[in-house]
This record gives C-alpha cells, sequence and structure tokens, in this order.
C-alpha cells in the first residue's frame, strides 16, 4: 500500500479540526476527543467527535463515528490510502476498527497510558498477527490535546 503524499502543514490542520471537534465534544460533556478521516487526495471524508455520552452508544467514540460517515460517503468500509487524525490515541475497539477499514495512516496527538492500542499499551495497528499493518506518528500537538483532556478531567473531580 503506497501512503498518501505528506505535508507537514496539512497534518496541522486537520490534526487542529481534530482539536476543534474535541473541543465541541467537551462542551457537550463528552471526554473530548476529535477525529478526522482523510482521503489521498486530501478530502474529508468524515469527522466526529466523541459522543457515546449524547448517543447512549458505548461505541460512539470519535474514531468510530468519523470512520462510519468515511466509509458511507465512499460507499465502501475499505478506506485504503486514507490517513486519520485524532486527538487521543485510540482504544483497542477503535484499532480494530481502524484495521479493519485499512486505513494507511494514524496521526493521534497524545498517548494513552490506560487504554492505547497503537503503541503504548498495545499496539494492535502494527501487530504482525493482523493482516494490515498501519503506519503510525504521535506527538501532534500533543500539548494541546493534554491540555484539553486535564482541564476536562479536572473540572470533573
Amino acid at each position: 500500500m503506497t501512503l498518501p503524499a505528506i505535508d507537514p502543514n496539512d497534518d496541522l490542520r486537520f490534526m487542529r479540526r481534530a482539536l476543534e471537534l474535541a473541543e465541541a465534544a467537551a462542551r457537550a460533556g463528552e471526554v473530548p476527543v476529535g477525529a478526522v478521516v482523510v482521503g489521498p487526495d486530501g478530502t474529508v471524508l468524515g469527522e466526529a467527535g466523541n459522543a457515546p455520552i449524547g448517543l447512549s452508544d458505548p461505541s460512539a467514540h470519535a474514531e468510530m463515528l468519523a470512520l462510519r460517515e468515511a466509509a458511507r460517503r465512499v460507499g465502501n468500509y475499505r478506506l485504503p490510502g486514507t490517513t486519520l487524525y485524532v486527538t487521543l490515541e485510540p482504544c483497542p475497539m477503535c484499532a480494530g476498527a481502524i484495521v479493519h477499514a485499512r486505513v494507511a495512516r494514524l496521526v493521534f496527538a497524545a498517548s494513552d497510558p490506560k487504554t492505547g492500542a497503537c503503541g503504548s499499551v498495545f499496539d494492535l495497528v502494527r501487530s504482525d498477527r493482523l493482516n494490515h499493518r498501519v503506519t503510525v506518528e504521535s506527538g501532534l500537538l500533543e500539548p494541546e490535546s493534554a491540555r484539553l483532556l486535564r482541564s476536562f478531567f479536572e473540572a470533573r473531580r
């Protein structure tokens, strides 16, 4: 699988959009996570903020919702050549969906030392035991994402 051409300015633009979606999720009382799926041509195919509380759906993580929207838009559950931008390292459920969707590249901001499944606790998206591996980059706008998450949880205590 050939990776899409990568422009660092595009990475920043899409991660900033993911942060906007995370902020909107926080305003709605959700854990502030945002995700954006971008096609090989740079088109946004799907985007979402976390919504499990509002949707009463444990699978309504930002990544899952963004992947669903992208799959609907392209008319296929496979999303080869796409890049997923997310503000927090995906959990095992989301990592599994990323692999099944054949996402080419994952860019996340903050690591999740408790449930991260893309290098922190597990590394499902790069496992040799699975039939697809994802290129992973982390740390893009990590301070902003971490600050948003910290503020959200501090306000809840």
